[in-house]
């Protein structure tokens, strides 16, 4: 009979095999394989109703595949759950994801398998005790969070790694459960945050930053582990500490600074000056010094720059930018950089963070110029995100990489992309501002691209030169007078209209250079034609001229006369047509009567105001009434040269990425380019020094873990000698307790103690071995020999010799 059983269960496992290999063999044959056809529901539940562990199992994984395509599956919920209690492990994983998909549409019957989840918390298999922790946690009903309660503490004193870790995971979820067991779910957190194994840590650390992230006492004693366990921690567990430790040291270590002497050049010869004597005292300056527990975090981060998660590299970029010095912000750059090396989604991302960087110090970045060359492959917003990297280093850059930065940037200006274009040449233009002596050459790259046929790139590029020309208008003398000549060429009516702004913004900065009246002159001809936007700059020009000439004449002629202007006609006064005296007609002082005038620039002024009066923008006749108000009275000339003369500021475009600088790295707010949720834990600021918890509860956890083999932080030693002076104040201490009378003894009594029991037990000696009496009586002259040699140095030969010789 026992052979027969024998090749029974040796038929039945080689019919698995075979059904299993026919299955794999299957699946890698099929290229287009075919959704898995749905079975009847009598069939599957028959399957789940089976006795055959094979056949419950064929059936869960019918009822799993149409759960995950959303298919209705409930019905099957009394035949699923009662194959909780199955010893297999495989149908167990398959029976509580079922559990925890549709616990909490049907609680009642889940609350049925909770007493056969708890017998398996007892299970021999520590992955059955996690995966059963794991799924109670996971059943949302609020009724068992006690029972939920109950096992996570006895999660947390179990002895495998795999179920702490489970319990750490399972307290975020009881406390969304009832917030009512949060007193005791800080008990097991704090358990948990001494546990020995890293694994357990990471888990611990991100339920802490979920339940109680304000709890920050709960860490003092966990400090050192959780920093030197940080390198062996999985990703996430990384991720979570370096949340938490950046709001910890901002809270316990306050920022410090000391005064140095500066590093100086040394002559020559040692007893050379290397300057005055009278500037030693100011050659001083102050550096920022870091707490050693705080630079024991940084120096732990550093390995982790090395890790295959760009994640934690961007995190450890983000500690080092909100808690180091710039020492600690240039090795993080280059690890940084690396990450361009990821596909392009992650890479967009990355550029992102490094642009973040970039703004705070971008001089690391330099020598990393040739890795932000634009690809064929990249998308516009990464070639945008270099260019822009490239103006942040180009003032720091040496002359061969700004050739370089400049070539790249003027052949972006012919690509086919309208977008790469106008950012190339904005690119341009804030490397310009950025460094005046490639100015010129940046000036001559955007001159080159006015005439050019596309109207974007040309008003891009004419918007760019105004803010060069702005910034020194002196210089750039003849550039107004080229930009004039490309007039006839220029379709664009932003380009044209910059160009007429720039004309009569510098009309009066050279007299004898002075093209604004002749330009005015050729525009007018054709004002009918122009656009709304180039009409504006028009007639804003030609109030302008008119103005220059009154404050010439009046230089010349002291008397003022009155401004020319137009007779009235019917259709702008009272009694007229078309238009309503209300909107068109100035209101103005009485009329002067006009005056010959033999200068072309009043005419043309006059001409002018006649066109604009028949025009049909409303904004164009508004600000044309309010120049003619300003210039009908030549006494008025003042205020008018406040308003149109006045000088404009340089204007200083900030990089696009300036607003993103208060953004937290990292985030996805830093993408977005605004500020998204909540952004997890609020960067505080610097404690206060003198208000910063006291060092000494960071030395418990480890003094308690000295015995394992762990080595002591930086400043928690202490010599020997205040040890025993400690534990003799607190012997005595006792002796005062217990009412003895204490006698301060000085270093002569301690020795006279010595000597007295050395004599003692010199005399019975001496009694009771007989010839060995000889022999001690010399080790005992020796020793009391080396202690005489010994008060020789404390000024008592004398004394202790004869004590000796006695």
């Amino acid at each position: 009979m026992e052979s027969i059983s024998r090749i029974s269960s040796v038929l039945e496992t080689a019919r698995d095999l075979t059904l299993d290999a026919a299955q794999s063999a299957g699946a890698v044959r099929s290229l287009n394989p075919r959704p898995p056809r749905e079975l009847p529901f009598l069939q599957v539940k028959k399957l789940l109703d089976s006795r055959n562990d094979r056949e419950i199992l064929d059936g869960l994984r019918k009822v799993i595949s149409m759960m995950y395509r959303s298919k209705p599956c409930l019905p099957y919920f009394s035949s699923v759950v009662k194959n909780v209690a199955s010893p297999n492990i495989e149908i167990k994983k398959l029976v509580y994801i079922y559990l925890l998909h549709y616990a909490e549409s049907e609680p009642d019957l889940a609350l049925l398998s909770i007493n056969t989840i708890q017998k398996s918390l007892s299970d021999q298999n520590p992955q059955v005790r996690a995966m059963a922790l794991r799924v109670m946690s996971g059943i949302r009903v609020p009724v068992i969070s006690q029972i939920v309660s109950l096992a996570i503490k006895k999660g947390c004193g179990d002895m495998s790694p795999h179920v702490r870790k489970a319990a750490a995971l399972a307290i975020p979820k009881c406390y969304r459960l009832d917030p009512n067991t949060l007193p005791q779910l800080v008990d097991y957190l704090t358990l948990l945050l001494g546990d020995k194994q890293y694994y357990v840590i990471g888990s611990a650390v991100t339920a802490f930053l979920e339940v109680c992230p304000e709890r920050v006492d709960l860490i003092h004693k966990h400090y050192r582990s959780l920093v030197r366990k940080l390198v062996d921690m999985d990703e996430w567990g990384q991720l979570a500490t370096l949340r938490l430790v950046p709001v910890y040291a901002r809270k316990c270590f306050p920022k410090r600074t000391k005064t140095v002497n500066k590093s100086k050049a040394k002559g020559f010869y040692e007893d050379e000056a290397s300057g005055d004597d009278k500037d030693d005292d100011m050659a001083r300056e102050e550096v920022e010094f870091l707490d050693p527990d705080l630079e024991l975090f940084l120096k732990a981060c550093k390995s982790l720059l090395q890790s295959r998660n760009s994640a934690v590299i961007v995190s450890v970029v983000r500690c080092y930018l909100d808690l180091a010095t710039p020492e600690y912000i240039d090795s993080a750059v280059g690890p940084l950089v690396a990450l361009l090396r990821t596909p392009q989604d992650i890479q967009q991302v990355a550029l992102y963070n490094i642009v973040a960087v970039c703004l705070v110090r971008p001089q690391p970045f330099v020598r990393y110029a040739n890795h932000f060359l634009v690809h064929a492959s990249d998308s516009s917003d990464v070639a945008r995100l270099k260019f822009e990297l490239w103006t942040l280093i180009f003032p720091h850059c040496e002359s061969h990489i700004r050739d370089m930065i400049l070539s790249e940037l003027e052949h972006f200006t012919r690509a086919p992309d309208p977008e790469l274009v106008q950012e190339s040449v904005r690119a341009i233009g804030q490397c310009a501002q950025h460094d005046s002596q490639a100015s010129a050459r940046c000036l001559r790259l955007l001159l080159n691209q006015v005439s050019s046929q596309d109207g974007n790139l040309a008003a891009e590029s004419l918007t760019v030169i105004r803010h060069l020309i702005q910034q020194n208008p002196q210089a750039h003398t003849t550039t107004v007078i080229r930009l004039a000549q490309n007039l006839d060429t220029t379709p664009n009516p932003d380009a044209r209209a910059t160009i007429i702004w720039l004309v009569g913004e510098f009309a009066g900065v050279d007299s004898e250079h002075d093209i604004a009246p002749d330009v005015l002159r050729i525009l007018t001809k054709g004002f009918a034609d122009e656009s709304e936007p180039a009409k504006l700059q028009i007639v804003l020009l030609a109030a302008k001229v008119y103005l220059h000439h009154l404050n010439r004449t009046k230089e010349r002629d002291p008397q003022p006369r009155p401004a020319p202007s137009p007779p009235p006609s019917s259709d702008e006064w009272p009694g007229g047509g078309a238009t309503s005296p209300r909107h068109d007609s100035p209101s103005l002082p009485g009329p002067h009567p006009p005056e010959p005038e033999d200068h072309p620039i009043p005419k043309i002024w006059s001409h002018i105001l006649l066109l604009v009066r028949y025009d049909t923008s409303y904004d164009l006749r508004d600000r044309t009434r309010t120049y003619r108000a300003l210039l009908s009275d030549p006494k008025s000339t003042q205020l008018a040269s406040l308003l149109l003369l006045a000088p404009k500021p340089a204007p200083h475009a900030p990089s696009p990425s300036e607003h993103r600088k208060a953004l937290p790295l990292g985030s996805s707010s830093l993408v977005l380019g605004t500020k998204v949720g909540s952004g997890g834990l609020e960067l505080p600021d610097w404690v206060k020094e003198g208000e910063e918890p006291d060092p000494s509860v960071r030395d418990e956890a480890a003094g308690r873990e000295g015995g394992r083999g762990v080595v002591p932080s930086a400043g928690s030693e202490r010599p020997a000698g205040e040890a025993l002076d400690e534990a003799v104040r607190e012997e005595r201490g006792r002796e005062k307790g217990k009412g003895k009378a204490v006698v301060e003894k000085s270093l002569e009594d301690w020795l006279g103690e010595v000597e007295e029991e050395g004599g003692e037990e010199e005399d019975e000696g001496e009694s009771e071995e007989g010839s060995a009496g000889t022999e001690t009586e010399e080790e005992e002259e020796s020793e009391y020999e080396e202690v005489t040699d010994s008060e020789e140095e404390n000024g008592e030969e004398g004394e202790k010799r004869g004590l000796v010789a006695g």
